[in-house]
């Protein structure tokens, strides 16, 4: 009878293992940034959507951080360094303006401009327009203190900026 005990704890222990490690398959792998812990982006992170577009939003493994999509299709990483120039195209979305670097295309990388502490969103083109994202996080983005603005001449407003709002 001992022996069906023994037997019987253990297949429980081994399913309990196996369970542990399918959940851990879903998680992200990121690397926090340096300001993480920030306060600012504790109140960021908690206002992340559930979802963008179809994708919907992953585990991730690092503080201030969130994933959607399976393959992942955005990332985002609040506590990064602010952005010290405006130098490239900067859009306007949802209040936030976001520096746009397309040196990974289709994989563009944005960067709020003129918040401190800053966050960093990657987006995969392929697979979602990168204005719907940054509209989409645009609430947790706001979180972050304004302490800038781009240059008129370099912003453009996002697609839904108008949205809610009467002529």
């Amino acid at each position: 009878m001992k022996t069906g005990t023994r037997t019987t704890g253990t297949a429980v222990a081994l399913l309990a293992l196996a369970a542990a490690l399918t959940a851990c398959a879903d998680t992200v792998p990121l690397t926090p940034a340096p300001g993480a812990n920030e306060v600012e982006c504790a109140a960021a992170s908690v206002r992340l959507p559930n979802a963008i577009g179809e994708q919907t939003r992953r585990w991730t493994n690092a503080q201030a951080t969130g994933a959607w999509g399976d393959p992942t299709a955005v990332t985002f990483t609040c506590g990064t360094d602010p952005v010290a120039s405006d130098d490239k195209q900067c859009v306007r979305i949802g209040g936030v303006d976001w520096t746009v670097d397309e040196s990974r295309s289709p994989q563009l990388t944005l960067a709020t401009f003129g918040r401190n502490p800053a966050a960093e969103v990657v987006v995969d083109t392929t697979v979602l327009s990168a204005d719907d994202v940054l509209d989409r996080l645009a609430v947790a983005a706001q979180q972050l203190p304004s302490t800038g603005q781009c240059t008129e001449a370099d912003v453009r407003e996002g697609a839904n900026a108008d949205e809610g709002s009467s002529s």
